[in-house]
């Protein structure tokens, strides 16, 4: 079952009241900064409530994990776009206790995507491909190394100048509570 003709529904209501208006920011962060963080559900309010956030005062990227693939691909590129068309001067890495991907087994992801309908043969192509899916989907075991793993891979990527802060924290899903990985101001 799709939410989609709820939602329409609603965003007629809401536009039609003229509720976007309340929410009226540009497209540059007053803060200054981007937040890279996981894309549980328990944060979408709590981690811009416990920061003090507002609408517009933040870009935010998230991703499984708070996790960095590639330093080329498409959330470090994000992370640049902020930095270098949108003005950030600070990047925040939030991960969060009890995170999905501290648990992620690939084999069992591997075996409902077949269930749900991909082809076990797709699985030797990538692999024949050079594509480790595998490793590809593989979680983490601790969440502080992850979150210092992405800050590493953020401070020492060659597009990124040392001006720009690379900050790492942890938040508790239940309290919001934050613990700092890294300080990038000391």
């Amino acid at each position: 079952m799709s939410n989609l003709h709820e939602i329409l529904a609603y965003n007629e209501k809401f536009v039609g009241n003229k509720e976007y208006e309340a929410y009226a920011t540009t497209k540059f962060p007053n803060k200054k900064m981007v937040i890279l963080s996981c894309m549980d559900t328990r944060l979408v309010e709590l981690l811009p409530k416990s920061m003090n956030l507002q609408n517009g005062d933040v870009k935010i990227v998230k991703s499984a994990g708070a996790v960095i693939n590639h330093p080329f691909g498409g959330i470090m590129r994000s992370l640049l776009v902020a930095v270098y068309a949108l003005q950030a001067e600070e990047i925040f890495v939030i991960g969060h206790h009890d995170c999905g991907m501290a648990s992620i087994d690939p084999v069992a992801m591997q075996q409902t995507m077949i269930e749900r309908g991909v082809e076990a043969k797709t699985f030797n192509i990538l692999d024949h491909s050079g594509v480790d899916v595998h490793e590809w989907l593989k979680g983490f075991e601790n969440v502080a190394t992850s979150v210092q793993h992405s800050v590493n891979m953020i401070k020492n990527h060659p597009l990124v100048v040392p001006t720009i802060k690379v900050h790492g924290l942890i938040i508790d899903p239940a309290t919001g509570r934050l613990d700092v990985v890294h300080d990038d101001t000391k």
